[in-house]
């Protein structure tokens, strides 16, 4: 299984904390990033995104159908992310747009076994994969990469 997190790109300040649009430099930083998503993601992927405004203005920039899954919203937990995600069983790939601190929870999480506070950049991607080598299934850091490294 492929999991991708990709935090949502530069939003304006505000509240409710919902409702906070991307800025310019947002959604420059959202079409970056889904130009390069549009040329990797793999056939099928399940595009899941918080209902948060600047998640889905992030994920909108794809150009491609997705599902607003309200437990991926700022007050996720890693724990309900990966059940979101169906990691590592759903098979297939999964893309999270969402927010921190829970998507750096969430990446610490899958490569120590602790949740622990990482920072993500906004707009940022960090792809995972799961794979299974002589009876062994691990977790494979395969790219992180932020919108201005593009």
């Amino acid at each position: 299984m492929e999991l991708i997190l990709w935090r949502h790109a530069e939003a304006a300040e505000g509240v409710p904390d919902s409702s906070r649009p991307l800025t310019d430099k947002g959604r420059r930083q959202a079409e970056h990033m889904a130009r390069f998503l549009n040329e990797r993601l793999p056939q099928g992927t399940r595009i899941l995104v918080s209902p948060a405004v600047r998640a889905q203005q992030t994920a909108a920039a794809l150009n491609k159908g997705f599902i607003t899954a309200p437990n991926l919203g700022v007050h996720a937990t890693p724990q309900t992310a990966i059940a979101t995600a169906g990691w590592p069983m759903a098979g297939g790939a999964a893309l999270l747009v969402g927010h921190q601190p829970w998507m750096g929870e969430l990446a610490s999480l899958l490569m120590t076994g602790h949740a622990d506070y990482w920072s993500i950049k906004k707009g940022a991607i960090w792809w995972f994969s799961r794979r299974e080598r002589e009876g062994d299934f691990q977790t494979v850091l395969r790219l992180v990469i932020a919108p201005d490294q593009l």
